[in-house]
């Protein structure tokens, strides 16, 4: 049995990135990778690890339905998930932002700066690109936004404001701007009249490290949705493997999941339409089929649909209680081990285990509507201690999410157009 360990996630889109009839591949670096600005050589991999757990319980926060003061996309940028790395501008400027499936709006910190947290990366500077360009009030873009306005000292530009649900804030100028990807070592590739906001103040919780947030949500101002098609997939290394090889995303027509093995199931069109929705059907452990069931549910129903979020950001997997509680149990009677706790309070159900042949995992299969996605091992237990294996999958009574580390190894496949969302298994060590 093979176990992975569940780190958080970010994407740097290198300059190595690839270009190919329409769509372009780049490299996914993990959050805690030596590779990543937020890299800590003084914790331990275990506390990195357990780390990340916590990230992940607090990360579901933006998930749940926001008070009417706030967006709708409500995030924790500190707890950001992936870097992405790219140029904006002519000529171009890096701009290094945090790159999130649960937000939708594209931004970087702008001169003039009224207020602005501190940044690695020089400022963003419009009057210096000769293809910014501002966006009108009437345009339907800035209709797209939840809070926007007409300033007296910007005329008829739209001006934006987003409130994250942490209480971090920009507020900007929304506008058209060139987005590069690449460099003279590959064919750069050019995103021209890329809609984002220029913030001229800025505050909260981000780190010196970024300049900004860019958003692969699902809703009309996202990265993602201005981009031909809507299409982007991503193929995550499990993090127990030792080659340092590079998870991959993919957009565009390059982002297409297809061919022997990929199954499909569809995108629930629900609101905010920033978050990717599914619907669970049910959980298999072996042979043993469990209907989903919400924590309200005292008798077997038909699944909702857009019962479950699924998200490349979040680590665990989150579950109603009463539906986690009976995969649990089912798990208690399949695995032959010494159940133990976890010491560290965050998982619900721990084994004793010296390696990783010493435990023997059933087989957890995820029926989603017309999509079974057969788990392995690595993709529901964890090695969290040198002596303790745990299952990575906890009970939410606010939001279910089907987290990054029952997707690894598995190529994932978003298509806004055709509202799908598609699994293939895959050896993602190998591009």
């Amino acid at each position: 049995m093979a176990l992975a360990v569940g780190l958080a996630w970010f994407v740097l889109l290198s300059f190595s990135a690839e270009a190919s009839h329409g769509g372009f591949t780049a490299d996914l670096i993990q959050r805690d990778s030596p590779l990543s600005p937020w890299y800590d050589s003084s914790t331990t991999h275990f506390d990195r690890l357990h780390n990340a757990f916590r990230r992940s319980i607090a990360h579901a926060n933006r998930f749940i339905k926001p008070s009417p003061n706030t967006i709708q996309s409500e995030i924790v940028p500190s707890g950001g998930e992936y870097l992405m790395n790219i140029s904006i501008g002519t000529p171009p400027v890096e701009v290094l932002g945090i790159a999130d499936t649960g937000s939708d709006l594209i931004w970087t910190q702008c001169k003039p700066c009224k207020q602005c947290f501190n940044q690695n990366p020089p400022l963003f500077d419009p009057k210096l690109s000769s293809t910014y360009r501002t966006i009108p009030c009437q345009s339907n873009s800035c209709s797209n936004l939840e809070e926007a306005s007409c300033g007296a000292d910007r005329g008829d530009t739209c001006v934006y404001s987003y409130l994250y649900g942490d209480r971090s804030f920009t507020r900007g100028s929304l506008a058209l701007e060139t987005f590069i990807i690449g460099s003279d070592s590959s064919r750069p590739i050019l995103l021209p009249k890329i809609i984002f906001g220029c913030g001229h103040e800025n505050g909260g919780t981000f780190d010196e490290s970024g300049s900004g947030l860019i958003g692969l949500g699902g809703g009309p101002l996202s990265f993602i949705s201005q981009l031909n098609g809507g299409k982007f997939s991503y193929c995550l290394v499990p993090t127990s493997d030792k080659s340092s090889v590079a998870s991959r995303i993919s957009f565009g027509t390059a982002g297409i999941v297809s061919g022997n093995g990929a199954v499909s199931t569809p995108l629930v069109s629900k609101q905010p339409d920033t978050f990717y929705y599914l619907t669970l059907e049910g959980i298999s452990v072996g042979e043993k089929r469990l209907s989903y069931k919400t924590s309200q549910s005292t008798k077997v129903v038909a699944a909702s649909e857009g019962n479950i979020i699924i998200d490349s950001g979040t680590t665990l997997t989150l579950l109603p209680p009463g539906f986690h509680d009976d995969i649990v149990s089912a798990l208690e009677v399949g695995i032959n081990a010494e159940r133990v706790s976890d010491p560290r309070g965050v998982l619900s159900l721990c084994f004793r285990s010296k390696s990783d042949q010493d435990i023997d995992v059933p087989v957890i299969t995820a029926h989603f509507s017309g999509a079974d996605v057969k788990l392995q091992a690595l993709n529901t237990f964890a090695r969290v201690e040198d002596d303790m294996v745990c299952f990575t999958m906890i009970p939410s009574d606010d939001v279910a999410i089907f987290g990054n580390l029952a997707q690894m190894n598995f190529l994932v496949g978003y298509d806004l157009e055709d509202r799908t969302v598609s699994f293939k298994p895959a050896d993602c060590t190998k591009h």
